[in-house]
């Protein structure tokens, strides 16, 4: 495989750099732990209550995603794959502080989850001192509600909301089927809405 200038990585589609890392090609490693560190640092900022795991879990899903990037057969699901690994992880960290993972039964049909269900909007980043201090306020808001979910509604929405992966995606990731995701992220939504109707009206 022809060796690339640096700066010429930054330019490469994803796919194409998860082809050359696994022809041991460590710039392009390097390029796909700088692209995504950030997602995956994010991912467990709001997966994880303890702020001190954030760093660890971060490094532990880099550390894992570049020894075994060379098992992943299509090139096209890195996202999709490096997601599994933070997911894993995820489960690990609940298993290492000796506890379950919160679950929460899961009654309402689909339809009711819809009707009551309205997409949260996070604040504009272009805005006046005065909006900057109520969106950081509401941030930190929505930072606390989420950390109250359920693990498994957390995980769920956090992979819908902030990763962008389909229904499928998620439910391969976590094991289930596709009506116990789409039934999850509702709930997550409803709840998330009632802690944010002081904010949001």
């Amino acid at each position: 495989m022809i060796s690339l200038n640096r700066k010429h990585y930054k330019g490469l589609p994803t796919e194409e750099l998860v082809l050359r890392a696994q022809n041991d090609d460590i710039e392009a490693l390097e390029e796909l732990i700088k692209r995504y560190q950030n997602m995956i640092y994010a991912s467990f900022y709001y997966l994880s209550k303890e702020c001190e795991d954030i760093l660890d879990l971060t490094q532990d899903t880099l550390v894992k995603m570049s020894k075994n990037i060379k098992n992943l057969r299509d090139p096209k699901k890195f996202k999709s794959w490096l997601n599994q690994i933070v997911t894993n992880i995820f489960y690990d960290h609940i298993r290492s502080k000796n506890r379950k993972l919160q679950t929460v039964s899961i009654e309402k049909k689909e339809e009711d989850m819809k009707e009551n269900c309205n997409v949260i909007e996070l604040p504009s980043k272009c805005k006046n001192p005065e909006e900057k201090t109520l969106g950081s306020e509401l941030n930190e808001l929505i930072e606390k509600s989420i950390h109250k979910l359920p693990d498994s509604f957390r995980l769920a929405i956090v992979l819908r909301e902030f990763q962008g992966l389909s229904y499928e995606e998620i439910a391969t990731i976590t094991n289930t089927n596709v009506g116990t995701v789409k039934s999850r992220i509702a709930r997550a939504r409803n709840k998330l809405q009632e802690d944010l109707k002081p904010y949001i009206a």
